[in-house]
């Protein structure tokens, strides 16, 4: 007996349409098609599956005792496609991968690097950008998982993984009027100006959405994406500072970290991805055991945009 998986493929289709002719539009050949191989079904097995004596096309006692075990032949080939095409995406293919703007995050590097090692014959792809626009290459397909700042845990039609969740904190040189406090409101930060990331950014927008919640119109003096040139501009005198609790520990020999006590939306760290395919799957659990191990404590100079 040689049975053809198309042959089981056109029994299925039939008996779930009840007819010759939509069964042939759903497996995209001629009605004739379908009905020849069908015969040649009926033939090897000994058996007649369809009743073809009606307007439509019902199973007899045969097709029917047949019906589950194709459907079921048919399952296990698309789980053996499935499971091939699972080791050859993790043998070969790419990988493109966003990251917010001067990020410096050690746990994301961690993942990139042992994930090469593992997978040598795929290639990655990284990017720079701002979080807004990592966010929309995510959703449109242009890039497979995107590093970013944000405010919500779960960006609207993206999977995530919060990496880190911060406060925003105030960071002042030691001689500023601010320094003598050790925490702040946001309207005390309407006297003075700002050295902030740019629009488009996580950080900025916790910042701006604290800014409204408390009704408060503080004056950005200044913008920049890098956490080490904020803090150097404001070390001169030229603004406070606006960083992440996490950020602001790197620069605690020159500033001062003053809580912002009802800033209360938080400034996240997370990774977005909206499909997997094998290849972005494993690279998620390369980033998830290379943030266990620590990235959390090593984040103080990374990127917040």
């Amino acid at each position: 007996m040689v049975m053809e998986l198309r042959q089981l493929e056109y029994f299925v289709a039939v008996a779930e349409e009840a007819n010759f002719t939509r069964a042939a539009e759903r497996v995209h050949i001629s009605q004739s098609g379908v009905s020849a191989q069908i015969r040649q079904l009926e033939r090897e097995l000994g058996a007649e599956l369809i009743d073809r004596s009606g307007r439509g096309a019902t199973l007899t006692e045969a097709g029917t005792a047949a019906l589950g075990h194709a459907r079921a032949a048919l399952a296990a080939t698309d789980a053996l496609r499935q499971s091939v095409n699972e080791v050859n995406g993790l043998l070969r293919g790419s990988i493109v991968v966003g990251m917010v703007t001067a990020c410096t995050v050690t746990g994301l590097f961690e993942a990139l690097d042992s994930f090469h090692r593992a997978h040598p014959g795929i290639d990655i792809t990284l990017v720079e950008d701002n979080s807004d626009r990592l966010v929309d290459r995510v959703r449109g397909g242009e890039l497979d998982l995107a590093f970013v700042g944000t405010t919500d845990a779960k960006p609207q039609g993206l999977d995530s993984l919060v990496i880190i969740d911060d406060r925003l904190i105030a960071a002042v040189p030691p001689d500023h009027p601010l320094a003598r406090q050790t925490a702040i409101e946001m309207r005390d930060l309407a006297a003075y100006p700002i050295v902030c990331m740019p629009a488009g950014t996580g950080l900025r927008a916790a910042f701006d959405k604290a800014s409204a919640s408390e009704g408060v119109r503080p004056y950005i003096a200044m913008q920049a994406t890098a956490p080490g040139t904020i803090a150097d501009l404001a070390a001169r005198g030229l603004g406070v500072a606006i960083l992440s609790q996490s950020m602001a520990g790197a620069f605690s020999d020159r500033l001062k970290a003053l809580i912002i006590e009802d800033a209360q939306v938080p400034a996240l760290l997370a990774l977005v991805w909206s499909t997997q395919s094998p290849a972005l799957q494993e690279f998620l659990r390369h980033c998830r055991h290379a943030f266990s191990l620590g990235a959390r404590a090593s984040v103080a100079s990374g990127g917040g945009a």
